[in-house]
């Protein structure tokens, strides 16, 4: 552990008597909580978590796909005819403001394009099921990222854990089949809502609002994963923060990829083929770093500043202090039975008299 590392609560120092004494001023606590950020990543392994999960999430991204534009195709036309073409090109235009143009052209477009021909026949084969299982792969690493971060590897049996994953990566699923629709066909249908002299406007002002719009609502959902993934979770207010700092973490980091992506190539470098996957697992990489990261600020958080218990955690230890009450109010004592009375000493056993012995006088 590193000397510089002055958490209250690090699993690696011994818990204070008192609470941590901050820096004075603001800019203090700033650096104190930065610094200790930064070291509790480091010591959590994040370079290598963050690798294992741009792993996953490349062999991911297929059956991502495939569940989710072929589900679209069972609900799309709950919202209108064209619904998944339109849901595709949203896709793809945001993924362009989110990775570089190699990348959606050579890797994004054409699986997206390959799993709309299939059609969404194809989500009630034996495929589709084992894509979900190998899809549900990158949400099993960021779940097993976040509960590390807070000091709780170990509070759920492994096995459960996988299957927990496994579930809320169905539960998400399911949320943004419902969800994506709704934001790709929101701009028509406010359009169509609002008076024809509001409508130009309306439209403008959907249209500078739409990207971060979606960015805040992608924030919230992080959130959601923040909250979930945890076995003794947090407050939503408490877990927000982590969320936005992964949110500018990744911005930042894709728009400097970008860029360096845009001057290798200037300068000729070129990896031929393996160009698009390298440039998408470096994108993926950052995506898991910058999850990985929200987390252990959260956690960060928490230690030097700790949170009151949730109100479903007080409903629990309420439920669980009564119940014991209960069970010692009506569980009888056991009777104790009186001492016996001392019995009197045996008495002493008188020896055996030994028989007379008479002795004849001789006769004279």
């Amino acid at each position: 552990m590193n000397a510089h590392d002055e958490s209250p609560q690090h699993a690696d120092a011994p818990a204070p008597a008192a609470p941590v004494v901050l820096a004075a001023t603001r800019w203090g606590r700033i650096r104190q909580l930065v610094v200790h950020t930064a070291v509790k990543a480091w010591d959590d392994s994040i370079f290598n978590k963050s690798a294992a999960a741009a792993f996953w999430q490349t062999l991911s991204l297929a059956p991502l796909l495939l569940g989710l534009l072929g589900s679209l195709g069972y609900v799309g036309h709950w919202f209108g005819p064209n619904t998944v073409g339109i849901v595709q090109s949203k896709i793809v235009a945001f993924a362009r403001k989110a990775f570089s143009p190699s990348v959606v052209d050579s890797l994004v477009q054409p699986t997206v394009n390959d799993v709309l021909q299939r059609g969404h026949g194809g989500v009630v084969s034996v495929g589709f099921v084992l894509s979900l299982w190998a899809g549900s792969s990158a949400m099993a690493t960021f779940v097993d990222a976040i509960t590390a971060a807070h000091g709780q590897a170990t509070a759920r049996h492994p096995v459960w854990q996988r299957i927990f994953a496994l579930l809320l990566y169905v539960a998400f699923l399911i949320i943004a089949v419902l969800v994506l629709p709704l934001i790709a066909l929101g701009p028509t249908i406010i359009g169509r809502v609002l008076p024809h002299t509001w409508r130009e406007p309306g439209l403008r002002l959907i249209d500078t609002f739409y990207y971060p719009g979606t960015g805040l609502l992608l924030i919230v959902g992080l959130t959601f994963l923040y909250k979930t993934a945890l076995h003794r979770t947090l407050p939503w207010h408490r877990l927000f923060g982590g969320a936005l700092v992964a949110g500018v973490f990744f911005m930042a980091a894709s728009e400097g990829l970008r860029r360096y992506l845009t001057w290798v190539t200037r300068t000729g470098i070129s990896y031929g083929a393996l160009a698009a996957p390298i440039a998408f697992l470096l994108f993926t990489f950052f995506l898991a770093f910058a999850i990985i990261l929200g987390a252990e600020f959260n956690a960060s958080v928490q230690e030097f500043w700790p949170a009151r218990a949730t109100r479903l955690a007080q409903i629990r230890a309420w439920w669980r202090d009564r119940r014991h009450r209960d069970t010692a109010t009506t569980t009888p004592m056991p009777s104790i039975a009186p001492a016996p009375a001392p019995k009197d000493p045996p008495a002493p056993a008188t020896p055996p008299r030994s028989p007379s012995v008479r002795t004849n006088s001789p006769t004279t």
